[in-house]
């Protein structure tokens, strides 16, 4: 069965820079219209100045094929980020987010807030110029267990920032848990979560399937049955809650396959496929359309795409490994088929 949507978006994708950056853009221009590109470089994206040099650069990369490709910038928010420098990033409307990593989290977080009161006048100023804030959401406590920081980052850090600011855009990047899913439906339509590939498909079985699977390792990382299905429910609901950010995540195979590998999973040049396979599963192609190409647009204020792309039932093989640049990036899925092909037209 084939199926037609409309050019999908990626509301959270790492590009990363440098040698990289010619073949994550091609990646993902051929999966997406618009792509909301993570700020956490080696050298944090922090001004708007730096945003939008970032953003020349990656669309010196832009595939030929696909002009209209549109890459949406944000800014790192730290510590010592300034009100004014939201009023700047919100002028040039390509910088539609400010992206909120406690420190340590995630990759190239050491940047990021410790003390999130030390950021509220810059909050207070994002909801007022109407960017969102993006949020890692995990605490970084050593004495809270991994697999229940993102609930104790919903308790002890969520909830007073909405309630300190109820107006204020905010996006709960990748969720991972049922007990995400639980607070984000009982939210009002100001807050929502994107919902990756990975975390529908599998759950933490799959780093230790035959030993320890570096390529499945993530974060947030995989969790159990009971919240992958959860994840799978919601973004099959049809709630505008609940949209595509893929957090395709590169690094090369030398960074993954050693004694500390780097979190990160690289689903970028098959993302829509990833999507349709999960979909299938539970028999809700036809939500595909609302979670991946009008719920984000909707939430960020921007245009629903018009042009299409289809999704076609035929065999996709997935290959070993992509090159990065600087070397090779084994994919999610590597080696294996898929049974669904991404074709799009332009119009």
């Amino acid at each position: 069965m084939n199926f037609t949507i409309p050019q999908p978006d990626d509301w959270h994708v790492h590009l990363r820079d440098g040698a990289a950056l010619k073949h994550t853009v091609a990646a993902s221009a051929k999966q997406f219209h618009r792509v909301l590109v993570m700020p956490n470089l080696t050298v944090p994206i922090v001004t708007t100045a730096q945003a939008l040099d970032y953003r020349q650069r990656i669309l010196a990369h832009c595939p030929v094929e696909r002009p209209h490709f549109m890459p949406l910038m944000s800014l790192y928010l730290t510590e010592e980020t300034e009100p004014e420098e939201i009023k700047r990033a919100q002028s040039t409307h390509v910088i539609p987010a400010v992206k909120y990593y406690p420190a340590g989290a995630t990759t190239n977080s050491h940047s990021g807030v410790r003390d999130i009161q030390r950021v509220y006048s810059v909050l207070e100023m994002m909801e007022k110029m109407g960017l969102l804030l993006l949020v890692h959401g995990e605490v970084t406590d050593p004495n809270i267990d991994i697999f229940d920081r993102e609930a104790v980052f919903i308790d002890r850090m969520l909830k007073p920032i909405i309630a300190r600011f109820p107006s204020l855009k905010i996006v709960m990047e990748h969720i991972t848990t049922k007990e995400a899913v639980a607070f984000i439906q009982e939210q009002k339509s100001n807050i929502a979560a994107t919902i990756t590939p990975q975390h529908l498909l599998y759950n933490r079985n799959a780093i230790f399937k035959g030993g320890i699977q570096p390529h499945m390792y993530c974060l947030p990382i995989l969790k159990r049955e009971g919240s992958r299905l959860a994840l799978l429910k919601a973004a099959t609901s049809g709630s505008p809650h609940f949209f595509l950010g893929t957090d395709s995540a590169p690094h090369v195979q030398e960074k993954k396959e050693n004694a500390c590998g780097c979190a990160g999973i690289f689903s970028a040049p098959i993302a829509m496929e990833l999507y349709a396979t999960a979909f299938n599963e539970v028999g809700a192609l036809d939500k595909l359309a609302g979670f991946a190409s009008h719920y984000g647009a909707d939430f960020y204020g921007v245009p629903r795409n018009t042009n299409e792309c289809q999704l076609v039932a035929a065999d996709l093989h997935v290959p070993e490994h992509y090159d990065l640049g600087d070397g090779k990036v084994v994919p999610i899925q590597a080696g294996k088929v898929l049974r669904w092909v991404l074709t799009y037209n332009q119009k």
